[in-house]
């Protein structure tokens, strides 16, 4: 096995997960102006040793894996995280280069845990795209209808399309919802409640708990995939074992022969 194959063992993997914790503590210092003047020089010297170090760590990913490097999506999040280091801050590239703070999602990659809540995130996906559908025609509708019953009186909130549709966000998370705004308009139209009572219901307590239910159920989906690949791979190092005893006890009888 070539050397490079070093990389994709798990003391390796563990090793690059302790740089990056160290690398994203480095960078939370340097949001610190005291710790900048003082020990400035120091911390751009951990990151640029860091940053040395995520560049090797892949290139001998790529040696040791070659294309099929390119068919993982966390090793293609991990390039382009690191990649973005390398953008020079000039003009309106700086602000790519500012995003070297996403090298700490690489802590993501690093952790299964963490993976299987991003893959179940992934997995949710079509569904989410239909909830939000829902949740968009939702907020049309009521935004519509508020806009053209409160609009006049209280053009602050609802003097607009645009204008509903932030209110009314603001009430489905429920924050200072009654006292800061259902009630005041209540007191110009003392009916108002029969809109702010089922959009409240339909907004907060159902769209929204089909929205965790969903993300609930991805979660369980990929911790089973997450269970059935750990079994295989169980499975398969059994078989191999089980093959390399073969092995040697046929490699003994010749040599006894």
């Amino acid at each position: 096995m070539p050397w490079y194959h070093w990389i994709l063992s798990e003391r390796a993997q563990r090793f690059i997960f302790v740089v990056i914790v160290v690398n994203t503590i480095t960078l939370g210092l340097e949001t610190f102006p005291t710790l900048v003047s003082s020990a400035g020089p120091l911390l751009a010297l951990l990151d640029h040793v860091a940053l040395a170090i995520f560049v090797v760590e892949l290139l001998l990913k790529i040696l040791a894996l070659r294309l099929r490097f390119f068919t993982d999506a966390w090793n293609i999040f991990d390039f382009l995280v690191v990649a973005i280091s390398f953008v020079p801050a000039v003009g309106w590239l700086s602000v790519l280069r500012a995003m070297r703070v996403l090298r700490v999602l690489r802590l993501v990659s690093g952790i299964p845990r963490l993976r299987i809540i991003v893959q179940s995130l992934l997995l949710s996906l079509p569904s989410i795209g239909w909830i939000s559908l829902l949740m968009l025609v939702l907020f049309y509708t009521f935004a519509v209808i508020a806009t053209k019953l409160f609009g006049p009186t209280f053009p602050e909130w609802f003097g607009s399309l645009g204008a509903s549709f932030f209110t009314l966000f603001q009430v489905m998370t429920l924050e200072s919802w009654a006292m800061g705004i259902a009630r005041p308009v209540m007191d110009a139209f003392p009916y108002a409640y029969l809109f702010f009572i089922p959009y409240v219901l339909l907004s907060a307590f159902v769209v929204l708990n089909v929205f965790i239910a969903i993300v609930v159920g991805g979660m369980a989906d990929a911790r089973a995939q997450a269970d059935k690949e750990k079994s295989a791979s169980s499975e398969l190092k059994k078989e191999l074992a089980a093959l390399r005893a073969q092995i040697e006890k046929v490699e003994s009888l010749i040599a006894k022969e």
